[in-house]
């Protein structure tokens, strides 16, 4: 009778857990379908961004909100552009590891440190926050936006002269767009053009 009494109480739970899984599971499903499709991720994000964008400068208002957001992509993308593992960690001679230059060279693929499908995630799920946040009138902090501004390009600014420095560097280039794919070993001069 204790057991049928005890099995009973925790029914709803065991429901709201089988719910709670369902709902997680096709959110998941929502995201591993999306995958092959970046451009439609991307433009998903732009058009997220631009109703943010559309409702601050209509409302006059959350710009400390659009500040920490875009400070965040800063973050992101810095992220996104370096390589996994920091070659200046690897080594404390100034040569650095280097990409191959001759064909008898080890070949390193650069790897991101944020894989472009988390880079896009986070900057969506960070949008939606900050667009939610609009809602709220305690977000809506006074501040003179143009110092923000101006803290923004100067941050990106010295955040991106270093970045590149890094680059040149360690003589890496983070993005793959146009660069040559080599194809088998059968046929060692053919080359394919990415697009």
């Amino acid at each position: 009778m204790m057991d049928d009494i005890d099995s009973g109480a925790t029914h709803p739970e065991r429901k709201t857990t089988v719910i709670w899984r369902s709902l997680q599971q096709r959110y998941q499903k929502l995201l591993d379908d999306s995958v092959p499709h970046t451009i439609g991720r991307w433009v998903f994000a732009f058009l997220l961004l631009c109703f943010f964008l559309g409702r601050v400068l209509i409302m006059q208002g959350w710009y400390i909100v659009t500040y920490a957001l875009g400070i965040y992509y800063l973050n992101l993308f810095v992220g996104f552009i370096t390589p996994r593992i920091d070659p200046a960690l690897e080594f404390d001679d100034d040569a650095g590891p280097e990409l191959p230059t001759r064909a008898n060279e080890e070949f390193r693929p650069f790897i991101r440190r944020l894989p472009e499908f988390k880079f896009w995630y986070s900057v969506a799920k960070s949008t939606l926050i900050a667009l939610i946040c609009t809602f709220f009138e305690v977000f809506n902090v006074p501040v003179f936006w143009p110092i923000l501004v101006m803290y923004f390009f100067t941050l990106f600014g010295i955040t991106m002269k270093r970045q590149i420095k890094h680059m040149i560097k360690y003589r890496y280039i983070p993005f793959t767009h146009g660069k040559p794919k080599y194809q088998g070993h059968e046929e060692p001069g053919k080359v394919i053009n990415s697009k």
